[in-house]
């Protein structure tokens, strides 16, 4: 599955979802409006109604209550549209708050309880897999159920979540599909969507919870008023319309939810199967939920609210309501023998997982290495552009041996959240030694002899140790920094940009990590995407597509006439626009300032644009058949920049 025809189907549905939402909105609002007017016209005026008063025309109702009409209908669109508005805000905090509000709690990142340990493993080498930052990892203590979800705006602030049955039920391989499912949601921009789904239902739904405290309302007026005052009916029927109104809305609204999921998750079944290449993991999963008897179930929330963007359905709904193909039809799509009679019988006491620790380090053993690594070579011209967001099992099976292979201290640190904030500092610094003395000079200054030590013990630990860890060790890292106050993130973003800037020019080395790092903490301070740069037009766009191809070009190759042919292999997969544009060989043209200004612009692609420069990154990296560590790096720094999340790129060691 493309990543990039992913997000275009992830962003079609959420037009479609804006679109049906607009016109239930302009339904509700036109029928709230005519049960105000029904009510007003037969339970007000003389008698029993303006209904019953002698030659009283409808044109004359209008007239003395268009104003009432107009009111109502204004307000009414203004209370669905704030009571969505305000869900969204609420979840805009970021996938935590979702799993917080359901109950879960924060696996903590230097949890040594053996369940709980290798549910992180399993998440750091999935996250690592993808080349997305490891999110934050929660269990919902109280079910028992087998169930997981992923929940966030984009990777950065994306938090997974499992039950505790999850934990407890399922074997490493099981578990691994679990999340492998839950992480092809997080690439394939599902997760906003489901964010949207909430915040849609919410505001219908509310008129339906408003209508019910105006019945409870009008009942106690209607016993304690007099039988003179009119208010009462007219308050019963309105909210009895609401309630029916409402209803029929949320009736509406589930409708289209489950619509809108259930295709997915067939999506991400198959993603899971094409990451972990094993179908046995997550159809094993899927079985021990149909041979449970707590099944998928959520019992400490409204399943209905959260059941689309659950692994199960969390619920007993079916037919038009379920967010999920039948169970029986996910298992047989991946194992087609299967039938309803073989589900096994799940006896907690007998199925637990076993508490054995999952193994940390065990030292790097196989072929398959990245292009960070020394001695890699190969490289394919077409594997950067097409493993977006499509991490295989190679990918698996190296972020697993990577993980286990991490220097033990470098590891500790990246999941400790004091020591995480020095590691990440010592991972930007500068690798020539007179710019680093300042630079830990500064450190030192700002934050004491005791942490400038332990940055100069982390930097030169670091190197000695294999370029291929560095990126790895800032995802794993990821989840101690979100731990800490936004105060000292921020603090943490005016330090390194001072650190990189010290002698005043900023290397490449240091920029990549400092664009990654800075990338993945803006979306994680701002995880609703207010940030999020404006489109922006053509005479913007092609001259940065330009200059990032320069820069590409001149960076990772040491003669001009090779950075010439490279820059043109390039500029050869963006189309005739490009053929009047040439390569410059005056290297000042080819700065870091000149590439930052070029990814802020590149901001504004669309998504087509985004896979057609993905495509001429790749071909002018790939001109020569090698891949440079700069090269690498600067790729890496590219596609986090443009919310690419991109694999390592693996090749076969070279023996001498």
């Amino acid at each position: 599955m493309n990543f990039f025809d992913a997000q275009d189907r992830a962003r079609q549905t959420s037009r479609r979802l804006i679109a049906a939402y607009i016109v239930a909105t302009i339904a509700i609002v036109f029928a709230v409006t005519a049960l105000v007017g029904v009510a007003l016209y037969n339970f007000s005026g003389t008698g029993y109604g303006y209904a019953t008063t002698p030659g009283y025309t409808n044109s004359e109702f209008i007239a003395q209550q268009g104003s009432i009409l107009i009111g109502t209908a204004i307000l009414t669109t203004l209370f669905i549209l704030g009571a969505s508005l305000y869900k969204t805000s609420v979840l805009s905090a970021g996938g935590g708050r979702v799993a917080t509000d359901m109950g879960g709690t924060l696996v903590p990142a230097d949890v040594q309880e053996p369940l709980r340990r290798r549910l992180r493993n399993v998440v750091e080498e999935m996250a690592i897999a993808s080349g997305v930052p490891v999110p934050e990892i929660y269990v919902l203590e109280e079910e028992s159920s087998i169930n997981a979800f992923a929940a966030g705006f984009t990777p950065s602030d994306a938090a997974v979540a499992v039950t505790r049955g999850t934990l407890e039920l399922l074997d490493r391989d099981e578990l691994q599909g679990v999340i492998a499912h839950e992480f092809s949601h997080i690439l394939n921009g599902d997760m906003r969507l489901n964010i949207r789904l909430m915040a849609v239902l919410f505001g219908i739904m509310v008129l339906g919870l408003i209508g019910r405290l105006i019945v409870r309302g009008g009942h106690h007026t209607s016993i304690v008023s007099s039988r003179r005052d009119r208010g009462a009916p007219i308050a019963l029927v309105i909210g009895l319309g609401l309630i029916i109104i409402g209803g029929l809305g949320v009736f509406f609204a589930r409708i289209i939810k489950a619509g809108v999921s259930r295709q997915r998750e067939y999506l991400a079944d198959a993603s899971a199967v094409q990451f972990t290449r094993q179908s046995a993991g997550i159809a094993n999963a899927l079985k021990k939920i149909g041979g449970y008897s707590s099944g998928s179930l959520i019992r400490s929330v409204d399943p209905e609210e959260v059941s689309h963007m659950l692994f199960g359905t969390g619920s007993r709904f079916s037919g038009l309501f379920a967010t999920h193909p039948p169970l029986i039809d996910r298992i047989q799509a991946l194992d087609p023998s299967f039938k309803e009679s073989d589900f096994p019988r799940v006896d907690p006491r007998q199925h637990r997982a076993t508490s054995s620790a999952d193994a940390v380090h065990t030292g790097f053993a196989g072929d398959i290495t990245t292009a960070l690594a020394n001695g890699g070579t190969a490289f394919l011209p077409d594997s950067i552009a097409e493993s977006v967001g499509q991490p295989e099992s190679e990918h698996i099976e190296y972020a697993q041996h990577l993980r286990q292979s991490v220097p033990e201290s470098l590891y500790a640190a990246a999941h400790s959240s004091e020591f995480a904030y020095l590691l990440t500092i010592a991972l930007i610094l500068h690798r020539d030694s007179d710019t680093v003395e300042r630079q830990l000079s500064l450190a030192k200054e700002q934050l004491g002899a005791d942490r400038a030590r332990l940055v100069r013990r982390y930097y030169e630990e670091l190197s000695t140790t294999g370029a291929e860890y560095r990126l790895p060790l800032l995802a794993i890292a990821f989840p101690a920094l979100k731990a800490r106050p936004i105060q000292q993130l921020s603090y943490l973003v005016s330090l390194t940009t001072r650190i990189i800037e010290i002698d005043g020019e900023i290397d490449f080395y240091e920029y990549c990590f400092y664009r990654i790092l800075m990338s993945n903490l803006g979306q994680a301070i701002d995880p609703s995407g207010r940030h999020s740069a404006a489109r922006a037009r053509k005479k913007e766009l092609q001259p940065a597509a330009i200059n990032l191809l320069r820069v590409l070009a001149n960076y990772g190759h040491k003669s001009a006439e090779r950075s010439e042919a490279a820059f043109a292999a390039g500029l050869a997969t963006l189309g005739p626009w490009a053929e009047r544009h040439g390569y410059h060989a005056d290297k000042h043209s080819y700065t870091v300032a000149v590439l930052d200004r070029s990814l802020d612009v590149l901001l504004g692609l669309n998504n087509k644009g985004k896979e057609s420069l993905l495509r001429a990154i790749s071909a002018t990296a790939a001109h020569d058949g090698k891949l440079s560590i700069g090269e690498a790096e600067l790729i890496r720094a590219v596609c986090a920049t443009l919310d690419y999340p991109l694999p390592p790129i693996l090749v076969r060691r070279t023996i001498a």
